[in-house]
This record gives C-alpha cells, sequence and structure tokens, in this order.
C-alpha cells in the first residue's frame, strides 16, 4: 500500500520528514511517503523532485534534513547495500556504442557481484526478458532508441533485484515503443515479483501500469493513492448504440428520446463504427431500465451500457490540479531540471 506517513511502517521504500535544499532552490520540502511492495507511480512535473528523490534513495546525495529507508536500510549508512539490491534504470541517454548489449550487461553483472557464468547466464535470460536476445551481439551504437531503453532495462534487471527505479523509462518512444516498455514493466512484478517505482509526466501511462501513484509536485506530496482510487467508478452511465435504417444516427435518435423523458445527456468518445457515447448520470437502478427500454423503443442496438471509471487526467481537472498548477506557477523555475515535460500540460488528454 501507499500511504503518508512514517519510517517505522517502511515496507519498500520510506521517507519521513525528507528535505534536500541547494542554496537558491528547494527541490524537496518534507516529504513523508510510504511505497510498498508492486509497481508504484511517481508522478510530477519538471522540476517537481523525482529525479533528486532518486539519488537520495540510491544513496548517491545526501539529504539536508529528514529520513529514508530503502529495504528496511537507512540511505545515509548503507547506501553501498541498498545500491546492491535494487537496480537504476537512468532516464538520459548512457550507453557505449561501441560495445554489444551482451558485453555491457555482463559487465554491468560483474559489477553488481555476479560471478562469470552467472553473469553470462544472467544476461542471456535478461535480454531474451526484454526481446534483445536475436540482437545481442550487435553494437549499442547502431541500436534505435527502443533498443536502447531495453538495454537500459536489461542492466536494471540482470542482477535479480528486489527493487527497480525507473527514470522516464518511455523517453523518445513511438507509441508501440511505449506500449511495449510499459508491458515489460508491468511483468517485471507479475513474473518476477520485483518491485517497481517508475517516474513519469504522463498521468495515462501510469494509470495503466501502476498500483499507486505517488505524486510530487514543488517537493511536496500532493497525493498519494491507490490507482484504484484515482479512478474509482463514477455514476457516470456510458451508453454506446448502433444506427439503424430506421435511425442512421442512432445517438442522435436515443439522445432526443432520453431529453423527452426528462434524462440530461451529453456526448463521449466512440469506438468506430459502432455510434457514439452517450454520458448521462445514473440516479439508480430505474435509470437503466429506461435506457434500456428507451433503446429497445428504437429498434436501436446496444453495444454498451456500463459506469464509467475516471482516468487519473480527468482527477487532475478539478481541484488536485488547480493547487498543483498554482505551485508550478510560483516555484517551478530551477528546480531539478531534469524530470521532462510539465505533467498536467502534457497529460491531460493526451494519454487517458
Amino acid at each position: 500500500m501507499v500511504r503518508a506517513t512514517s519510517v517505522v511502517h517502511v515496507t519498500v521504500i520510506a521517507t519521513e520528514s525528507l528535505s534536500k535544499r541547494f542554496p537558491r532552490v528547494t527541490a524537496l520540502d518534507r516529504l513523508s511517503v510510504d511505497v510498498g511492495p508492486g509497481v508504484t507511480g511517481l508522478v510530477g512535473a519538471n522540476g517537481a523532485g523525482k529525479s533528486t528523490l532518486i539519488k537520495i534513495l540510491l544513496g548517491l546525495s545526501p539529504a539536508t534534513e529528514g529520513r529514508a529507508e530503502v529495504l528496511g536500510l537507512d540511505v545515509a549508512a548503507k547506501g553501498g547495500a541498498i545500491r546492491e539490491r535494487v537496480g537504476y534504470m537512468p532516464e538520459h541517454d548512457c550507453l557505449p556504442p561501441d560495445v554489444s548489449a551482451t558485453e555491457f550487461v555482463v559487465h554491468m553483472a560483474r559489477m553488481s557481484g555476479l560471478p562469470p557464468t552467472a553473469a553470462r547466464e544472467r544476461t542471456a535470460d535478461t535480454l531474451r526478458h526484454v526481446g534483445l536476445y536475436e540482437e545481442r551481439y550487435r553494437p549499442i551504437g547502431g541500436y534505435s532508441t527502443g533498443m536502447k531503453q531495453r538495454v537500459k532495462l536489461a542492466q536494471a534487471l540482470v542482477h535479480d533485484p528486489q527493487l527497480v527505479f525507473l527514470d522516464e523509462p518511455t523517453n523518445g518512444l513511438d507509441p508501440v515503443g511505449r506500449d511495449e516498455m510499459l508491458g515489460l514493466i508491468r511483468r517485471i512484478h507479475t513474473d518476477f515479483g520485483i518491485s517497481v517505482l517508475v517516474t513519469s509526466h504522463l498521468l495515462g501511462e501510469l494509470e495503466r501500469t501502476c498500483d499507486h501513484v505517488v505524486v510530487i509536485d514543488g517537493g511536496k506530496l500532493l497525493r498519494s493513492s491507490s490507482t484504484t482510487d484515482f479512478t474509482q467508478t463514477t455514476t457516470t452511465l456510458a451508453v454506446e448504440v448502433t444506427d439503424t435504417d430506421g435511425h442512421p444516427d442512432g445517438t442522435r435518435a436515443l439522445r432526443d428520446a432520453l431529453h423527452a423523458r426528462g434524462v440530461e445527456t451529453h456526448t463521449g468518445g466512440g469506438l468506430p463504427g459502432a455510434g457514439h457515447i452517450l454520458l448521462l448520470t445514473a440516479e439508480g437502478e430505474e435509470t437503466y431500465d429506461l435506457v434500456r427500454d428507451t433503446v429497445a423503443d428504437l429498434g436501436l442496438g446496444l453495444v454498451r451500457m456500463e459506469q464509467r471509471r475516471h482516468h487519473i487526467a480527468e482527477v487532475f481537472k478539478d481541484g488536485d490540479q488547480q493547487a498543483a498548477t498554482q505551485t508550478t506557477q510560483h516555484g517551478q523555475a530551477g528546480r531539478d531540471g531534469q524530470d521532462g515535460p510539465d505533467v498536467r500540460k502534457e497529460a491531460v488528454g493526451n494519454d487517458g
């Protein structure tokens, strides 16, 4: 479970009043959060503090104040032990172009303490898992962006860590590449039981991939809850119908008939070739009966009638987003500089 709490209840990651201040910038501001097993998304705008937090959790950057633990180990005192148990996929390109994926991942496995034979075996298995087995002997310099991202993922997994940090793993990928990467991330936990902390500025990616979402802005915790809580079912009913010879525009016919019976509707998105979606408020079971009877009276085909769930992006159109946007406008300049585009400019409407 992900919740704001103290280090006492640590499962995988815990921070308590964690702060990181630079001479002119506060990157983290009294951040207290717990992260449990599973796939957790860390979302925030450019300068929100995501990269700073990861560096502190890896024991690479000291906190100004507060505490943090990873896998029960204090980051201030046990950085080396943490890095033995954790994998890290950096955001930026950091791969040597003149070696093969096999050579590089074997080297990283050896750096993590695996003996030579085990390092080679683990490298072959890991490259197969990320879809690079057939290309494993080619120099990395000739790889596409998607292939390079898979190499970075492989080196983060090769030593069989308990936890991996993935910093913007879909950066630079086309839609197909992004979907494939998100599938790989999900399988890290479902197939191998490795917990994942993945950063992104695209809310829709986290909605499709993560069990939990932690949102930070200006170095502060904005929200921390399960993805289910973010996307809980609403009272909005989505209705989709087909067109008929008698009603070439079935959606309009249904809307007019429902309006005549006192039911207000508005149009949502649609499925190709199957009409459009009408959205209406479901007051109770009687609303379902009314819609069903109206569709039948019109002789239309009912494609679906279901309660609709929020997308995470929609949540940010409400109070959370407004508050965060104000914070970002007043304090964003100069922070981190490594976190990618503004989550609220990029995410809303892009990735739901």
